[in-house]
């Protein structure tokens, strides 16, 4: 089961933080094909927000195609996403971890170190927003 969780801070809205969470969770394989969601009642119970955010996130995960409700049963994924091997996912998160050090190393902080990750994933899409 996915623990999902709340960022504040983060300018994202709350049922857009649940459906980013549900799609990291899918294509990392934490969350696979017929695996069951958390109920709306203990998202609710567990993060302290309106029944109505979380049901508008399960109905964008489902317009996406990525979920499925099921009255009386729940919510289920429905499809994964391409993602890469967990072996290869290891090896990027050794990598990844080995920058952070680095980073804390030369003094960054969290909030910088998102920001740079965003800038060069953006500038690596051609994207021009950091």
């Amino acid at each position: 089961m996915i623990a999902l969780r709340l960022d504040p801070g983060s300018g994202v809205s709350t049922y857009l933080q649940i459906v980013h969470q549900v799609r990291q969770a899918v294509q990392l394989g934490v969350l696979r094909e017929g695996d069951q969601l958390p109920t709306v009642k203990e998202v609710v119970g567990a993060l302290a927000i309106n029944p109505n955010t979380v049901l508008k996130a399960y109905r964008e995960l489902e317009h996406e195609g990525l979920a499925v409700g099921r009255p009386g049963v729940g919510t289920f994924i429905t499809r994964t996403l391409t993602s890469p091997s967990p072996e290869e996912q290891t090896r990027l998160r050794a990598e990844l971890g080995r920058w952070v050090d680095r980073a804390t190393d030369a003094g960054l902080d969290i909030e910088t170190m998102v920001g740079l990750l965003r800038s060069v994933v953006n500038q690596a899409s051609g994207s021009a927003v950091a």
